[in-house]
C-alpha cells in the first residue's frame, strides 16, 4: 500500500458510495489515483465489499473515504466545500460540467467580481466544489 506523509486529509463519508465517488473523482483531474481499499469481508460490520477505508489523490492532494454502514440523519453541506485552481478553461468548462451532471448548482459558471471564472456545485453524491479559473489562464 502506497503511503503518505500528508499530515491532514479531508475525509469523506458516504452511504454505500464511497467506491464509486473515488473512482469518478480520480477521472476528473490529472495525476490522480485510488491509492488504498479495505473492504469489509463476510461476517464484519459492514456489507461484504464494501470500502472500510479507502484513499485517493487528486492532483497530488490526498483524500479519506469510507462507506458508513450506519445511517446517519445528516450528509454534506455546502458550509464546506472544495476548492478547485482550474488552470484552463478547458478543465473548467469540463470538470464544472461533468460534476453538475445529476448534482445542484450553486453558482452558475460564469465571470465575478473576484474570478474571471467561477462556478459552485454539489455533484451527485453531494460533495460540494468551487471551481475557479486561475486570472492568468
Amino acid at each position: 500500500m502506497k503511503e503518505t506523509n500528508q499530515k491532514i486529509m479531508t475525509f469523506l463519508m458516504f452511504e454505500g458510495k464511497a467506491e464509486e465517488a473515488m473512482n469518478y473523482y480520480t477521472s476528473l483531474f490529472d495525476d490522480s489515483e485510488v491509492i488504498s481499499i479495505k473492504r469489509y469481508g463476510a461476517d464484519e460490520a459492514g456489507p461484504e465489499g464494501s470500502v472500510m477505508q479507502a484513499s485517493f489523490s487528486l492532483h497530488g492532494q490526498v483524500f479519506m473515504c469510507i462507506d458508513s454502514y450506519v445511517q446517519h440523519g445528516f450528509t454534506f453541506t455546502p458550509a464546506i466545500s472544495l476548492y478547485v485552481n482550474c488552470e484552463s478553461e478547458a478543465e473548467i468548462d469540463r470538470v464544472y460540467e461533468s460534476l453538475a451532471q445529476g448534482g445542484q448548482v450553486l453558482m452558475p459558471l460564469g465571470s465575478y467580481p473576484f474570478s474571471p471564472k467561477f462556478g459552485w456545485v454539489a455533484d451527485r453524491f453531494g460533495v460540494t466544489w468551487q471551481l475557479n479559473l486561475l486570472g492568468n489562464a
